[in-house]
């Protein structure tokens, strides 16, 4: 991060608007730091996506097609007429402002055109030019701007600039879901190829290999098997997972940076873990190394792209004749499968409605998409007393949750995690309240935003929420950040080791499967990362002494 500005820079934010100079009348500069690179026309290609070609921001020509403009006009008229709300959406804001302050780019950039509602007015203003009588007629008095070469590169730039994350929804009085414009904003962009590479990237592995980082079924089961290995060292217990079996009642399905990024692999071993526990309490559940990914780019991209890649859930399912299907620790794999998946891709009427073969449960929330967050599974054993569990084994980490947006805002699961956490660990305490649950902060990663090449808008983003855990790493202790989104665990800990460096990052199932108890364990004397459990630290420092006399014998 040596082109980030130094943190005591980064904090000196002034924001207050420009004087006498309105939005439209202020040219955008592209910057480094803050812009993602262009998508890649390979990928373009294979996905079927227009207008594939070497192209960047950064260049004064963005080879657009002749007919560009009527291209982007045809696709806002189509989706205005498909999509009701955003009709809505683009007729009733009267700027209120109450969304200003509550995006966490304009509070760590002071970028005006961060403020949601006026992110929203950089599409709103073409739609009051193109279908309002009182804009054709009074224009810029009117709100209403002609669609420019200028325009279509800021509508790029601000639309991401933006994480989906909804919280500027949660404080609108008219329930204008900005998230859902920079959807439709981006879907148009894709119409002309403007998308950016840490999105279509993963999204044409996935349509290819059924996982964001493209990797292959053999590679993603060596994955596994490197974590049994590393388990039973630590363990001394050898796990057993299947893959692909046919007839398993239950399907498992996680994001792939659980499977291949760390923090995010000791959550998969606390997968790895407990679905081992719980063999013989008639668990029967299966991985697969072809719907090896629960995230979903495609979100990222369009409705309709969403929706492809989304539809490999249930043909795996189905293809393996499964009951149901329990899904990891992800973001905005569920927010599209409680939202969407139904219109995407249901019924799913050759899936059962989940019932826990440990506690006998009926998740009836999932009666419909068929599918149950593995913390709302996990959850259930621990209220019915099924899981042996020792939190002592988590007593060096003081623990803080982050509310992740999408399970949080775009599903509810609130109370679900925390209950996990202060089964399985001793020392836990909440940020502030504005700042949890339904007022969670955004990691400032999320949407396809976690790439390298901007990472001075990340820290920006990030900095409501590295500012709420600083509050209780200084007041409690709190040295680990805890979260049930891959993404979260793939931007954290950047974003910790920027603002908060003594601050570490974990997924909740990480803590469970250090504090279950296995049937024929050895001592435990190491966690998931291999380093020593607390009161275990003399002992390895012994071993280590040990193992230097012999050498020296």
């Amino acid at each position: 991060m040596s082109d980030v500005p130094e943190a005591e820079e980064l904090v000196k934010i002034d924001h207050r608007p420009p004087v006498f100079k309105g939005w439209m009348d202020t040219p955008i500069e592209i910057r480094q730091g803050i812009a993602c690179y262009a998508g890649k026309p390979k990928n373009l290609e294979y996905l079927g996506l227009p207008n594939p070609r070497e192209w960047s921001p950064m260049d004064e020509d963005w080879k657009l097609p002749e007919n560009w403009k009527e291209i982007i006009l045809d696709g806002l008229r189509d989706r205005l007429e498909r999509f009701r709300s955003l009709k809505i959406f683009m007729d009733v804001c009267v700027r209120c402002g109450a969304c200003a302050d509550k995006c966490h780019f304009f509070i760590g950039g002071a970028d005006p055109r961060n403020m949601p509602v006026l992110r929203a007015e950089l599409l709103r203003s073409i739609y009051r030019k193109e279908y309002t009588m009182v804009g054709k007629i009074m224009g810029k008095f009117a709100g209403a701007r002609d669609l420019t070469i200028d325009v279509l590169k800021e509508w790029w730039y601000y639309f991401f600039q933006c994480t989906e994350c909804r919280r500027c929804s949660l404080f609108c009085p008219y329930g204008i879901d900005t998230a859902e414009i920079t959807i439709i904003g981006r879907e148009l962009l894709n119409l002309l190829g403007l998308n950016t590479d840490w999105i279509s990237a993963p999204v044409a592995n996935c349509y290819r290999t059924g996982n964001h980082l493209g990797i292959q079924p053999h590679a993603y089961k060596d994955m596994i098997d490197f974590f049994v290995d590393d388990i039973e060292d630590i363990t001394g217990v050898r796990m057993e997972p299947s893959f692909n079996r046919k007839g398993a009642e239950i399907l498992f399905i996680t994001p792939s940076g659980d499977v291949f990024a760390d923090p995010g692999t000791y959550t998969c071993m606390g997968y790895l873990i407990l679905f081992h526990y719980l063999q013989s309490l008639g668990l029967d559940i299966t991985w697969s190394t072809y719907a090896s990914e629960g995230g979903n780019f495609g979100y990222f991209t369009s409705h309709e792209m969403a929706k492809r890649l989304n539809a490999k859930m249930y043909a795996e399912a189905k293809r393996l004749g499964a009951k149901w299907i329990l899904g990891g620790e992800c973001g905005h794999m569920w927010r599209v499968i409680n939202q969407y998946m139904d219109t995407f891709n249901g019924p799913a009427d050759f899936l059962e409605e989940p019932v826990s073969p440990i506690t006998g449960t009926k998740f009836e929330n999932a009666k419909s998409t068929k599918m149950v967050h593995i913390v709302e599974f996990t959850a259930d054993l621990i209220r019915n007393n099924k899981l042996n569990l020792d939190p002592s084994r988590n007593d060096n980490l003081i623990v803080t949750y982050h509310d992740s947006c999408n399970p949080a805002r775009g599903m509810g699961i609130l109370e679900e995690p925390r209950y996990v956490i202060k089964n399985v660990c001793n020392n836990f305490f909440e940020m502030p309240e504005n700042t949890i649950r339904e007022q969670t902060f955004c990691c400032g990663g999320g949407a396809g935003l976690n790439a390298g090449e901007d990472m001075e808008l990340r820290m920006r983003g990030g900095l409501p929420r590295a500012n709420a855990v600083r509050y209780v790493h200084e007041k409690y202790g709190v040295n680990m950040l805890s979260c049930i989104c891959a993404i979260d665990r793939a931007v954290f800990p950047d974003l910790m080791e920027y603002w908060i460096p003594e601050v570490d990052v974990t997924g909740v199932h990480e803590m469970v499967g250090n504090a279950l108890i296995l049937e024929g364990e050895k001592k435990r004397t190491m966690d998931l990362r291999s380093q020593p459990l607390p009161g275990m630290e003399v002992m390895d420092e012994d071993d280590e002494a040990g193992e230097g006399n012999g050498d020296a014998e």
